[in-house]
């Protein structure tokens, strides 16, 4: 199988060096939102100037993109991947985006010819560039079987999660859930520090009681030592995760309060021009 990618970014340049080392060839779209590709273009990586020509190579077609609206570019905009894609070809998007706009762009490329698969991502840039991403899979399990060894180059666990569109749903309640504990725990670190309180004296009563986990230990070194460069996502890019989820949960159909104070919460950095800047410096950010 011939790979395409499109988006290779953090966590794209990772998923691109990982499929060259499992011995596929592989197209890039050359894109100045790109990471430095000499690497990859060293070790056999092509690049094609449109996301059409990137399809008109590829098998197995992979969007890492922001979100919603640069995946539906990607693939309808003129000379968009639609345009090229090869029959009984997949799309794998990679991406975090809405499941109702997932569910639309699958519905375009199966009237295509080709397939589709929402395969977002768990971890980060560090593990996409050691090869053990989680990914959780929505679409059909043939389908997800027949691209199993692109995926395989460059993931540690593969969940399938449902149908077409479960993926995005099920990354939106995992990130939900991730950025809402670093977003408390920041707080509380915040607090912590205006009131005096040691911050290793802080790190270690949470680590012995409910405070232990993930968060704690993503914020730990930042906390510690004011280095944030454990967690490599931006806050921009938490907040807009963050909203998706609140506009997939909507207004009736569940309780989205603590979401809500969530995107509250991290707005006012954004709103202050920190979105740049990576979620654990909230810490930072909440102090007065």
């Amino acid at each position: 199988m011939h790979v395409g990618i499109i988006g290779v970014g953090l966590m794209g340049h990772g998923i691109a060096l990982n499929i060259l080392r499992g011995g596929f060839s592989l197209s890039l779209m050359d894109h100045p939102g790109n990471q430095p590709v000499d690497d990859l273009v060293e070790m056999g990586a092509t690049l094609e100037q449109t996301p059409r020509a990137v399809a008109e190579q590829s098998d197995v077609l992979i969007l890492c993109v922001t979100g919603s609206p640069q995946v539906e570019a990607v693939l309808t905009a003129d000379a968009g991947a639609i345009e090229g894609l090869k029959p009984g070809s997949t799309v794998v998007d990679c991406s975090t985006s809405l499941p109702e706009s997932t569910e639309r762009m699958a519905a375009l490329v199966a009237a295509a010819g080709a397939g589709f698969l929402d395969a977002p991502m768990t971890r980060l840039s560090k593990q996409a560039h050691e090869g053990t991403l989680n990914i959780l899979v929505g679409g059909n399990a043939d389908l997800l079987d027949a691209v199993r060894p692109v995926l395989d180059t460059f993931t540690e666990n593969i969940d399938h999660v449902g149908d077409v569109g479960f993926g995005h749903r099920m990354k939106l309640l995992h990130n939900y859930v991730s950025i809402g504990h670093m977003t408390l725990m920041a707080e509380a670190a915040a607090q912590a520090a205006e009131a005096g309180v040691d911050a290793q004296v802080f790190v270690d009563v949470l680590a012995k009681g409910g405070g232990a986990g993930a968060a704690l230990e993503r914020l730990r070194n930042c906390i510690l030592t004011g280095d944030s460069s454990d967690v490599p996502f931006a806050i921009g890019n938490a907040i807009k995760d963050i909203d998706y989820y609140r506009e997939m949960v909507g207004t009736t159909t569940g309780s989205r309060a603590v979401a809500d104070g969530v995107s509250a919460a991290i707005g006012t950095a954004t709103a202050a021009g920190h979105g740049d800047a990576y979620v654990p410096e909230l810490m930072h950010l909440f102090r007065r």
